[in-house]
């Protein structure tokens, strides 16, 4: 097995820092969590009814935020490739290329379904909750378990 492979296997992933940090350390990332949050709100991105109209090609809003998002990821991958940036604690990021499989129309279309009926994309879940929309946490249960029961079942699904 050749060193590629090896760090693939590794149970923290390919890009997991080596670096561990503090209880206190991690608070950065519930405050950048928290800006996040008040931007999805303030975008109206987590609200249903957006939602819906997203998916009754009622409005432009939604699919001009995932767009939007869809380009500066892409901007944001190249300058990291190009330029070789490595995180804040100086590790560097590999980007691994990506094989197509069947399995992903079929993930994509019941992700796509869950949303639809649900109004809720796994991103703004807890910033959903956090405006009061408690009921969202169903789906938040729901999405762990799904997740849980997809780890157990994945090796077992057609490539």
């Amino acid at each position: 097995m050749n060193n590629l492979e090896n760090k693939n296997t590794d149970s923290e992933g390919i890009n997991a820092s080596h670096k561990k940090e503090t209880a206190f350390a991690n608070l950065k990332y519930l405050i950048v969590g928290i800006f996040f949050g008040i931007v999805f709100v303030k975008a109206e991105i987590i609200s249903w009814f957006r939602i819906q109209e997203m998916f009754h090609l009622e409005s432009f809003h939604m699919y001009g935020v995932i767009g939007c998002a869809v380009f500066v990821g892409l901007i944001s991958v190249q300058l990291i490739k190009k330029f070789n940036i490595k995180t804040l604690d100086g590790e560097k990021i590999e980007i691994q290329p990506k094989t197509f499989n069947k399995g992903q129309i079929y993930g994509g279309l019941m992700f796509g379904f869950g949303w639809a009926i649900t109004g809720a994309c796994p991103g703004p879940l807890f910033a959903q909750i956090g405006t009061g929309a408690t009921v969202i946490a169903v789906t938040l249960v729901s999405a762990i378990f799904g997740t849980w029961v997809y780890g157990l079942i994945k090796d077992k699904l057609p490539h």
